[in-house]
């Protein structure tokens, strides 16, 4: 099963630990991450089920192509990070 992690500027707003869960695309395995973590889901997905314009996914190293419906394939073995984007001046 894949690993997911959050970083710790996400886990300021909302709680998120290290999950690990099944999952053939990106789609399955944050599903199954935020389906005891409703919170999370609202932070990182919009209310298409898309990424927020803030939020990116990496996966074994590689930023997910597909932003809007989370195709992306995950092995059983995949390291999943999901990071907020930072800005400052």
């Amino acid at each position: 099963m894949a690993t997911v992690r959050f970083t710790a500027n996400i886990q300021r707003h909302v709680q998120c630990d290290e999950t690990i869960v099944a999952g053939a695309t990106v789609r399955e395995t944050l599903d199954n991450v935020f389906a005891g973590n409703p919170d999370a889901r609202g932070y990182v997905l919009d209310d298409q089920a898309g990424l927020r314009k803030h939020m990116t996914v990496f996966v074994d190293g590689r930023a997910v192509r597909d932003r809007l419906r989370l195709t992306d394939p995950v092995r059983p073995d995949s390291m999943i990070y999901v990071f907020q984007a930072l800005s400052g001046g």
